[in-house]
């Protein structure tokens, strides 16, 4: 996981992750990795359009962004 955070920050190549939110939902998400510690990740949500931060823990799936989805939850 620590290999697809350096490349994203490195390289700005959009992430898609699906994440366990505080309310227990879940939320997909694209991001560019701006910051990682061993606790959180601090990215630009390309949903959102804004930096947020997201617990390591609660994120169940990362991957290089796929151009063929059309739709995220959120």
């Amino acid at each position: 996981m620590d290999g697809l955070f350096i490349r994203s920050i490195e390289e700005n190549i959009p992430l898609e992750m699906i994440y366990l939110a505080e309310n227990k939902k879940l939320s997909q998400r694209v991001l560019i990795v701006k910051e990682v510690n061993d606790d959180y990740i601090r990215g630009f949500c390309l949903l959102r359009k804004q930096i947020r931060t997201f617990k390591r823990d609660n994120i169940l799936s990362i991957m290089p962004e796929s151009r063929s989805k059309s739709r995220y939850l959120h």
